[in-house]
């Protein structure tokens, strides 16, 4: 019996009713039945400022210390991400480079890469245009890479997404629950192969 693969599992939205975290929720909840571990954190929960290296200087916030832990604890991810004039959001841009910053003569974080080296990232976006956010992806894969994350090559964008969820935020269209599954899979698959 293998055990259970922890997956962090986190939208680039705060948005009330955004789609991204609507979708994140789905893809959670999928990826809960094919037996991982899941960890659904939503940002709006931790009190991240604008990253600002002054700021910095007078100590890393602790929520950013959390995040961190959080981040290198989950092998495996689910990013969610929104698109705003054809990339990510600041939301998510803001949240990596906080995590991503060394914290200066500190032995568990001196890396910035600590928290996203050898990651497996799985990537999902939702939009209510035709291309359902896949420009954002587009511009996170190499972002995620440079943090010598593992980018899963499967990767969906939920097109029409004011059409896409019923009145329980379920995903309407069995196309779309396969096409989050397929990206968990490979997810899941790829985090047990290199952590094995």
């Amino acid at each position: 019996m293998t055990t259970p693969t922890p997956l962090l599992v986190f939208a680039g939205s705060t948005r009330a009713q955004s789609f991204n975290r609507k979708l994140a929720t789905q893809a959670a909840a999928l990826a809960g039945a094919a037996g991982a571990q899941v960890t659904h954190i939503e940002l709006a929960d931790f009190d991240v400022p604008l990253y600002n290296a002054d700021l910095e200087a007078q100590g890393t916030p602790r929520d950013v210390v959390r995040l961190k832990e959080i981040f290198f604890a989950h092998p495996a991810w689910l990013v969610v991400s929104p698109e705003y004039n054809g990339s990510y959001t600041a939301l998510l841009k803001n949240t990596i480079d906080w995590v991503s910053s060394p914290i200066k003569g500190d032995p568990v974080w001196s890396s910035g890469t600590k928290p996203f080296a050898g990651k497996v990232v799985g990537l999902l976006s939702a939009s209510p245009g035709a291309l359902g956010g896949l420009r954002s992806l587009s511009h996170l894969t190499p972002l995620m890479m440079n943090l010598q994350c593992w980018v899963a090559p499967k990767q969906f964008a939920l097109s029409k997404a004011g059409e896409a969820f019923d009145a329980n935020g379920q995903l309407v269209a069995e196309s779309a629950r396969s096409s989050v599954q397929g990206v968990v899979d490979q997810v899941l698959n790829a985090a047990q192969r290199l952590n094995a």
